[in-house]
């Protein structure tokens, strides 16, 4: 019995977006990118415990050519920065990243000189995933947060629009509100009075009735 069975009168109706995000989430190809601890993490997660075929991504391409998807596993050094950026340029069209723990996605613990703080000052990043190192269970969880991305990524003029609107809606944020206790600066106060943000403060100067 197949999926033929379960439809009415054979019939099934969709968009090409939708067909074109199911083929490309189900054949998605990474290009590991190993750089440090949490390489061992996505190695396991490829073997038979977790069994990253399930989701037709047990091919690791040794070449970008063939790959759309760059996981950035570990921390990337200054040195490292321009090899990962050429793989990252010779990927197939459309590819997408994940920055793998805390050391890709901003330095982690190591703030120094010599180590990128952060991934996506040299490559865009889909998918931030935290942890020092993140568990196998954390890492499909984020390739399966990419596969809802990509199954519902537009098309055409469509995407073109969605990105637009995107970054609209990103322009449009507010800036987090400075003042004290997470209350705005200017907002009204439990006395009735604006509470003064950090810049506002009186200046320090002889008391009324006392001495300085």
């Amino acid at each position: 019995m197949g999926i033929e069975e379960k439809l009415p009168a054979g019939v099934l109706l969709t968009t090409v977006e939708k067909i074109a995000g199911y083929a490309r989430k189900s054949s998605v190809w990474p290009a590991t990118f190993g750089l440090a601890c949490c390489a061992i993490e996505l190695m396991s997660t490829g073997g038979p415990r977790h069994d990253l075929a399930r989701f037709g991504m047990e091919r690791a391409s040794n070449t970008p050519r063939q790959a759309d998807l760059m996981i950035v596993a570990g921390r990337v050094s200054q040195k490292m920065a321009p090899v990962l950026r050429q793989i990252y340029d010779q990927m197939s069209e459309p590819k997408w990243v994940i920055s793998m723990g805390v050391c890709a996605s901003s330095g982690g613990m190591f703030n120094n000189y010599a180590i990128v703080q952060g991934v996506d000052h040299i490559v865009p990043v889909d998918i931030y995933l935290p942890g020092c190192p993140p568990r196998p269970e954390m890492l499909i969880d984020s390739i399966v947060k990419l596969h809802d991305k990509i199954q519902n990524m537009k098309l055409g003029v469509n995407r073109e629009h969605q990105i637009t609107e995107l970054e609209e809606a990103g322009l449009r944020r507010l800036p987090l509100a400075g003042g004290g206790a997470g209350v705005a600066a200017g907002a009204p106060h439990a006395a009735g009075r604006p509470q003064l943000g950090l810049l506002d403060q009186p200046a320090e100067g002889p008391t009324p009735g006392g001495t300085h």
